[in-house]
């Protein structure tokens, strides 16, 4: 899968990135912005973006929902620090699914089977995993 790392930790998403590369996925862009992550995105057109939910310029919410609203295929998938279950929860974001920080590889490799799965798989249910 082709990957967009959207995260204002620097630090963070560097070492996000390279567990993404662990798991033989492409990462096709590092940005530290909500804005930035929508330009990005409307460059690469990246299978899924893994976002920070609370950044600076633009929140991850904000943004995700710019996302979908020009491309209802996006996928997003936050990260967050801070408990916002209900913010994050699929059915309020139109993220696919949410990581509590700090990531773990497991369940990052869940994520990716699972948006595997659903694309290669009509009937499949949408994915909706959370992990903390």
């Amino acid at each position: 899968m082709r990957v967009l790392i959207a995260d204002d930790e620097k630090s963070f998403a560097s070492a996000l990135a390279a567990l993404v590369e662990s798991c033989d996925h492409e990462v096709v862009g590092v940005v530290h912005s909500g804005l930035d992550a929508i330009r990005s995105y409307q460059r690469s057109h990246p299978d899924v973006v893994l976002m920070d939910y609370n950044m600076a310029k633009l929140n991850g919410l904000t943004a995700c929902r710019n996302i979908l609203s020009s491309d209802p295929a996006g996928r997003v998938v936050f990260l967050s620090g801070i408990d916002y279950k209900a913010d994050l929860a699929p059915a309020s974001s139109g993220a696919v699914a949410s990581l509590q920080k700090p990531i773990k590889l497991e369940d990052l490799r869940r994520v990716f089977e699972t948006l595997k799965t659903a694309a290669l798989e009509p009937d499949f249910p949408p994915p909706t995993v959370t992990a903390g």
